[in-house]
């Protein structure tokens, strides 16, 4: 049922981004006419009926739902290739981009929350408390833009800008130290928002878990304190944190268009604005129905990584 779900889901948000860029103002004549230098409207109609943007919108939008049934998402006007073709070209990069972040942020959120909630009233606790909302209100372009200059001008300890070096070569291991260099500081400022997140929603249900009556029959018997948050406490807390991180994972392709802008990192979100710019049609559909996609698939994902935390989900009616 969650899967027939889905697949509505996925064609309501094709209509819809369809329908949108149809309403929005400027097309590819416009492209096209500006770098000539100008054109009048017979040469601007010409090339409308060439691309079949002269049909009324329904005739459009039936031929582009037939294409995407076909596994077809249209040709590139500005990058004149098949866009399904420039998607998967950049979809690795926006793909380790966006999962390290959220590994790093699920990691590292649960970590300071589960330390907070174990000691309330430490200066650890505080310190969390200042880290989440500091990182929570900082939008992410900004603590792009902080690292940027930070590692560019006053710490060179890492690359700023790309996904590779074009003049080192060598084997695997090389190579993806290469990677992992330049991932570093994108990685951080796309994790940093969620940490905070995180951190705040894994602590407060730690809190809550820890005052349930279980854990205090726990520590009646004799276990440890790491045994008791460890082998119980943690489990059940897990849940919320994985459904957020879920819920979450939308935003979190959203906060990638701006941090690979920032740090020219070669995936979906540089692929789209320079697509922006040039009002390239086909592949601003195409992006946007492939993020549908992904974002529906990890949703999909969430939900089975919760019935594995917490065999009860499966089972709630």
């Amino acid at each position: 049922m969650r899967v027939f779900y889905a697949v509505v889901l996925l064609a309501a948000v094709l209509v819809l981004n369809f329908s949108l860029m149809h309403l929005a103002p400027g097309d590819v004549a416009d492209t096209i006419s500006q770098s000539m230098g100008g054109a009048d409207q017979e040469i601007l109609d010409k090339i409308r009926a060439d691309y079949g943007l002269d049909k009324p919108f329904f005739v459009q939008l039936g031929h582009y739902i037939g294409r995407v049934l076909q596994f077809d998402l249209g040709h590139s006007f500005f990058f004149n290739q098949p866009v399904t073709q420039l998607i998967l070209q950049r979809l690795p990069a926006t793909l380790l981009l966006v999962i390290s972040a959220q590994i790093l942020a699920l990691v590292l959120g649960v970590v300071l929350g589960v330390y907070s909630a174990r000691k309330p009233n430490s200066i650890a606790n505080y310190f969390v408390t200042f880290f989440s909302l500091f990182g929570y209100s900082a939008p992410v372009f900004w603590t792009g833009i902080l690292l940027l200059i930070a590692f560019s001008l006053k710490i060179p300890w890492f690359p700023v800008a790309g996904m590779r070096d074009v003049t080192i070569s060598g084997g695997f291991w090389i190579q993806f130290w290469d990677v992992a260099r330049h991932l570093v500081l994108p990685m951080i400022t796309l994790s940093s928002i969620f940490i905070a997140l995180y951190s705040r929603l894994s602590r407060a249900t730690m809190m809550e878990t820890l005052g349930a009556d279980y854990i205090r029959t726990a520590k009646a018997k004799g276990l440890s304190n790491r045994q008791v948050i460890y082998k119980h406490a943690l489990k059940n807390s897990l849940s919320p944190v994985i459904t957020q991180a879920g819920i979450q994972f939308s935003a979190m392709m959203s906060g990638a268009v701006l941090v690979e802008a920032v740090f020219s990192w070669p995936g979906l979100g540089t692929l789209a604005f320079q697509s922006i710019i040039a009002r390239d049609t086909p592949t601003i559909l195409g992006i946007l129905f492939f993020s549908a996609l992904v974002v529906i698939v990890g949703n999909l994902l969430t939900d089975l990584a919760l019935r594995l935390v917490d065999p009860r989900v499966g089972g709630r009616k």
